[in-house]
């Protein structure tokens, strides 16, 4: 009996503690899932307009959240790169925007946040597939 303890019980012990002392050091490395931060990315302009670049994938518009400014013109550069959703434009109620997409091709929208707030964007069935601009 004091065999068996010794070559199964004892690895299997230690195998759990492992496992346990991992699940605790990277529990403090995950993010809040209610906590919306935008990616850091370099900000790109253009005569005083903010650039940013969208993809469409089969994972939706990224990167998204993105962080915008009240007021301050924005031109969107959208490329749609996949065929499998249903994100073939954009449409953003409140600002009269409703673009198709083409395929693999950038397509430019330009509008100037109104409002603070949250602002979402999305395909046209109801914004099933859907982005966020975190507007301050």
């Amino acid at each position: 009996m004091r065999q068996f303890i010794s070559r199964i019980i004892k690895p299997w012990l230690a195998l759990a503690a492992t496992a346990a002392m991992v699940g605790v050091t990277q529990q403090g490395c995950t993010k809040s899932p209610d906590v919306e931060q935008a990616p850091l990315t370099p900000e790109k302009r253009e005569n005083g307009v903010r650039i940013v670049d969208l993809s469409v994938t089969e994972k939706g518009y990224e990167p998204s959240p993105v962080n915008l400014k009240k007021g301050e013109p924005v031109k969107l550069v959208v490329t749609r790169k996949t065929d499998h959703t249903c994100a073939t434009e954009v449409v953003m109620d409140g600002y009269d925007i409703n673009t198709p997409l083409p395929l693999n091709e950038p397509v430019e929208i330009a509008f100037t946040p109104k409002e603070s707030g949250k602002l979402v964007y999305g395909c046209a069935m109801n914004k099933m597939i859907s982005g966020v601009f975190m507007v301050d």
